[in-house]
């Protein structure tokens, strides 16, 4: 009996642990979960319906009874899409419409992410002193909601037809390998393949659990050790340590955050691999960018093309002037701030980010004359890319914390208190942090070859070699792990 309580408990939602990828749990789950998948592969009906009902079980054990947000949003969306189609001509009621899908969509995000956020500034500039709300956040809230809007968008567009049924769009919707952290994926891209025959090819098993473990390895090896060992302790107190040192933290912090979340896309992508769907890449080797331009191109592909599709271009994009262009620039990567979280840090980070695209596309396009597909070569693309590296590690402190005294006290010290001569010191107090740093930058310059030359190993290898991959990398998982499991970073956004 004590055995069935711990198992229904495990089952059961634990706001202080979450369901995520690399957990014990889900891998438990989504194996009974595939059994029955493989079972149903010929029931498209049925094993919609079984994708959907376990989706909205994967978010319930996310975010607990706000899975009905989750509802509110497929429902509302899906027949004001389909009243949109209906009314093709007519102009006038179809922004009404429209404007009642975003009104419903951002409404509900504004009010879990942003009430006190925006509470907070009105009460300061009015003089009266503001009361948080108890206001729980539920989980991937920003990327459902991009997601279903994009869809509602697209149909007032005339760009896609509204699916033939509320089923369809209910799994769209709440895939659960994306759900919570990305990609936020366009229901042009998603939607034919619903109904397509279940095909798995040896390719798509393959690469699903290359990615996979891939991953796992980035998040629950790389990106929690740096962040448990080295990088969290550089933030919580950085006025204790040297300017070199927090330099050697922001490096950190960049490989931290980029497997994070790179490890969730990398997973969802292969999960969904697994299960016969391909997502667009959402990770293009940022850290290779030439320029600011040219990293948003790279990092979180699906959010960035996203604001760029239904912001930026919604505003006029670069097609109404150059001064304007700019303003819808600085628009646009502002939002993208404020979308990253409800504080003014995040603001100030998406508008610092919009400031280094605007100069570098003036810079290149007015200065130097260049076309906006032009990138350096040789030591200028080598130079181009230090510094485009060290301008992002910077802005990474004002999205690491939303306290701008800390913000400007680890300005200070890596600006006035460098001092070089401790570093060989920190790098060997430190040494396997570091390894794994240099480990991960060092992977993420490999050619893209490597890795398809990896993909066809595990293709020739069958199941054994997969199965063979994914117990190495849990096995050092559990060497490395720390006693509880951290959370994706995403995940708050």
């Amino acid at each position: 009996m004590e055995i069935i309580d711990r198992i229904l408990s495990q089952l059961q939602y634990n706001p202080k642990s979450p369901m995520i990828f690399s957990s014990g749990l889900f891998l438990m789950l989504f194996l009974g979960f595939t059994l029955f998948y493989m079972l149903l592969r010929k029931k498209l009906t049925a094993r919609l319906l079984f994708v959907t009902l376990f989706s909205y079980y994967f978010y319930y054990k996310s975010s607990g009874l706000y899975f009905l947000l989750l509802a509110l949003v497929t429902v509302s969306d899906f027949y004001i899409a389909r009243a949109i189609s209906r009314l093709a001509g007519e102009r006038g009621r179809q922004k009404m419409l429209i404007a009642l899908s975003m009104l419903v969509d951002l409404g509900l995000l504004a009010y879990f992410k942003y009430t006190n956020f925006f509470g907070a500034m009105i009460s300061s500039l009015i003089g009266n002193n503001f009361q948080p709300w108890d206001i729980f956040l539920p989980v991937g809230i920003s990327f459902f909601t991009f997601q279903s809007m994009s869809y509602t968008i697209d149909i007032y567009r005339g760009t896609m037809k509204p699916l033939p049924s509320l089923l369809d769009y209910a799994f769209y919707v709440s895939f659960f390998p994306q759900l919570v952290a990305g990609p936020i994926v366009r229901a042009s891209d998603f939607v034919p393949q619903i109904r397509k025959p279940l095909c798995v090819t040896s390719d798509m098993f393959a690469r699903g659990v290359y990615l996979i473990a891939a991953g796992l390895f980035k998040k629950a090896v790389v990106s929690d050790y740096i962040s448990l060992n080295f990088v969290d302790r550089i933030f919580d107190n950085p006025t204790l340590f040297s300017g070199g040192e927090i330099l050697l933290g922001l490096y950190g912090y960049s490989v931290q955050i980029y497997c994070d979340f790179s490890g969730y896309s990398d997973m969802a992508i292969g999960i969904a691999l697994l299960l016969g769907f391909k997502f667009p890449v959402n990770f293009n080797a940022p850290f290779k960018a030439d320029s600011m331009s040219d990293f948003w191109r790279r990092w979180h592909i699906s959010l960035s093309s996203w604001i760029r599709d239904y912001v930026y271009i919604s505003l006029g994009g670069s097609k109404v002037g150059r001064v304007r262009m700019y303003v819808n620039q600085m628009i646009a990567m502002t939002l993208c701030g404020l979308w990253h979280g409800a504080s003014l840090n995040f603001v100030l980070w998406g508008a610092i980010h919009g400031a280094l695209v605007c100069i570098h596309k003036f810079f290149s396009q007015v200065v130097l004359g260049h076309d906006r597909h032009y990138h350096p070569h040789g030591w200028r693309r080598l130079v181009a890319v230090v510094l485009t590296f060290h301008l992002l590690c910077l802005t990474w402190i004002f999205f690491r914390n939303q306290d701008f005294t800390v913000a400007w006290a680890m300005i200070c010290q890596l600006f006035t208190k460098f001092n070089p001569q401790v570093l060989p010191q920190v790098i060997v107090a430190y040494r396997w942090v570091f390894a794994m740093m240099l480990l991960a930058f060092v992977a993420h310059w490999l050619p893209c070859s490597l890795k398809d030359r990896g993909i066809e190993l595990l293709k020739k290898g069958g199941v054994v070699a997969s199965a063979l991959l994914i117990v190495i990398v849990a096995y050092m998982v559990i060497q490395v792990k720390s006693s509880d499991v951290q959370p994706f970073i995403y995940f708050q956004f």
